[in-house]
């Protein structure tokens, strides 16, 4: 009688999240999931999509995350390195596992013609009002969450040990990962034994996951350089010192670093995304102001880079005839490592992608770009955390086929016209943490 009530509890709570009843064959979660999807995550996807937050801003957003996460059955912690979350799942013996999903989004119009389009605005911590969309797929990872949460609570007699699902802010500002573990989430909650994520990309074929055995993102450093001058009149610029002109050549020289220092099998970039300066046509400035985003594939690389950029800003500075009392001033703002599986999970959950979810379900990796990702902090090397972080297609084959016959391309991520399939990245992300879970914490 007693087991006959707890099947019938079991069914009520299946019943209450949507779903069919949980099993550990793939074919039964895949089953599952997608039912999930039509009853509870699409909806959740589309708030998500529709209302994003900028980083370290997300309060709303956590708060539903942690609405979602309780609801699922899990301990929840808000407040977590700001507006983190952490939600706890613990099952008997075995390991911790973080599970960790971003969930910022990014100062800029969305232009996608969706019907679910953001049209959020929000003032960011410069004070200043922004457009924000969801142009990098945070809005999938956090539904993807939610989803590997209720189905993994729905599978307890498949799995041992204790989950720990990290929402994290600010990847954007590479910032939210550091500032959880400084507000002690290791500390608090335990140092995992293994640490997962992936990312939606759109240059991924939908229903295809790829990961690498060793790097899977580059390192990114923001740096200011601050440039003075001496104002004067446009007309008598012997007058002053201009720093339109020295920041110039700043800019110019910066890209001798990457091409004459930099040996050329160790791929680096140094981009300048931003140049301000000035307010009128017939005033020489007293300052600039360069913002720029540095890349390495190695710690090596990036901490030489990052000298070099301080070399190069501060002598060209003197050589223009800035006197000692005004330097180019030259800060790095935020800063990633480079993000790097575990060779030996990599492996083994590689291989566990392609026996649940199908055996072409695995790309090879490529690195096509130099993205970054602060998912570097919760792996570095002090806490000795094995790492596997994969991507999960989210651009159906026919809009490659389209491009590839000279239609519009595919939209890359951080473009306003950024958008990827939310049912098939949701779903397939969601498969692919539940496979990796029941992997690493078989039931005994």
């Amino acid at each position: 009688m007693r087991k006959a009530l707890i099947g019938l509890a079991v069914s009520a709570m299946a019943l209450s999240l949507g779903a069919t009843p949980a099993s550990a064959d793939p074919a039964a979660v895949k089953q599952a999931v997608a039912a999930d999807y039509d009853r509870h995550l699409e909806k959740l996807f589309l708030h998500f999509h529709a209302n994003p937050e900028l980083s370290f801003l997300e309060t709303e957003t956590a708060k539903r995350m942690a609405a979602e996460l309780r609801d699922a059955g899990l301990e929840v912690t808000e407040g977590v390195g700001g507006t983190g979350v952490v939600g706890m799942a613990r099952n008997g013996d075995g390991p911790l596992i973080l599970l960790r999903a971003d969930m910022d989004g990014l100062p800029m119009p969305e232009k996608t013609g969706l019907d679910y389009a953001s049209t959020a605005m929000q003032t960011g911590l410069d004070g200043k009002e922004y457009p924000v969309m969801h142009a990098c797929g945070h809005d999938v990872h956090i539904t993807s969450m939610v989803g590997t949460a209720r189905r993994l609570m729905e599978m307890k007699d498949d799995w041992a040990g204790t989950l720990m699902f990290v929402v994290q802010p600010a990847e954007e500002r590479v910032g939210g990962a550091a500032a959880m573990l400084e507000d002690g989430l290791y500390d608090r909650f335990g140092t995992p034994d293994y640490a997962l994520a992936f990312h939606v990309a759109s240059i991924l074929p939908t229903g295809k996951i790829s990961a690498s055995e060793g790097i899977q993102y580059s390192s990114a450093d923001s740096v200011d350089i601050v440039v003075p001058g001496v104002g004067a009149h446009g007309a008598s610029p012997h007058m002053g010192r201009d720093p339109v002109y020295i920041a110039s050549q700043i800019v110019t020289a910066m890209q001798s670093i990457v091409s004459r220092e930099i040996e050329p099998l160790s791929p680096a970039v140094i981009t300048v995304g931003a140049f301000h300066s000035g307010t009128k046509h017939n005033i020489i400035s007293d300052r600039a102001e360069l913002q720029l985003t540095v890349r390495a594939n190695d710690e090596d690389t990036r901490a030489q880079l990052l000298a070099a950029i301080e070399r190069v800003a501060v002598n060209i500075g003197k050589a223009h005839g800035l006197p000692d009392e005004l330097p180019v001033q030259v800060t790095v703002s935020e800063g990633t490592p480079v993000t790097n599986n575990d060779a030996k999970l990599a492996r083994r959950l590689n291989s566990v992608m392609q026996r649940d979810l199908g055996e072409d379900v695995l790309i090879p990796w490529q690195q096509r770009g130099m993205g970054a990702e602060d998912f570097a902090y919760f792996v570095a090397e002090e806490y000795g955390v094995p790492g596997y972080y994969f991507a999960v297609g989210g651009t159906p084959q026919a809009a490659f086929d389209v491009a590839e016959a000279g239609g519009p391309p595919v939209p890359s991520h951080h473009s306003p016209l950024f958008k990827v399939a939310p049912r098939e990245s949701v779903t397939l992300g969601t498969e692919a943490m539940v496979a990796a879970v029941l992997d690493l914490a078989p039931a005994e």
